[in-house]
């Protein structure tokens, strides 16, 4: 009981960590950059960001990390519709953990000239992985909080297997596709405020 409290104590800060990074890169770094002037952009690429990135990427591996370990401890590890509500979050989550990895941090070192790449290229792919883990972050949230307080009497089969393909055709367009109505910061936090209620309804009825 005590280590699992230690654990969850420990996912919620390294999830604040983490998330408010994400935040802070959508809504207020990805803005000043448009409108900055050239000096003080260069030198907030040079000195501001990767300090940014470093906590952005170990916050989210932390979190990821004790995550896991809940979700075994809870026994969600072997219990899948049983819990499907949290379920819906913890993929939501493990799809962004694997965003910041496998595609934000590689394509921002091109982007911060620590590596050899198409930077414009590198940039646009990193932006589209960010918003949709920005996209992402309302669902992540809803599962986290909803598997223990929010009451949804009976969840079926079919609404929880509906949830998982909605996020994984969001995910492919991260590979894939555009930033589309999220290239906005009101577009991006709308289109999470609605796919966590999308989420919630189908969950709730189907």
């Amino acid at each position: 009981m005590i280590l699992e409290f230690i654990f969850r104590w420990a996912h919620v800060l390294f999830g604040i960590v983490w998330i408010g990074m994400l935040y802070y890169f959508n809504f207020v770094q990805t803005e000043y950059f448009k409108e900055a002037e050239a000096d003080a952009k260069a030198d907030a690429v040079k000195k501001l960001a990767p300090r940014a990135l470093w906590w952005f990427r170990w916050g989210a591996m932390f979190t990821f990390l004790t995550g896991l370990y809940l979700l075994h401890s809870i026994g969600a590890s072997t219990n899948l519709l049983g819990m499907p509500v949290i379920w819906v979050g913890a993929l939501a989550g493990t799809l962004m953990f694997l965003n910041v990895w496998l595609i934000i941090w590689p394509k921002q070192q091109v982007v911060l000239g620590l590596k050899e790449g198409d930077g414009p290229s590198s940039a646009a792919k990193a932006g589209l992985a960010s918003r949709t883990n920005t996209l992402f972050s309302g669902p992540m949230l809803f599962g986290m909080l909803g598997s223990k307080h929010l009451f949804i009497a009976d969840v079926g089969a079919t609404g929880f297997w509906a949830c998982v393909i909605i996020i994984l055709a969001l995910e492919a367009n991260a590979l894939f596709g555009k930033t589309g109505p999220m290239t906005s910061v009101r577009g991006v936090i709308h289109c999470s405020l609605g796919l966590t209620a999308l989420l919630w309804v189908l969950l709730a009825l189907l």
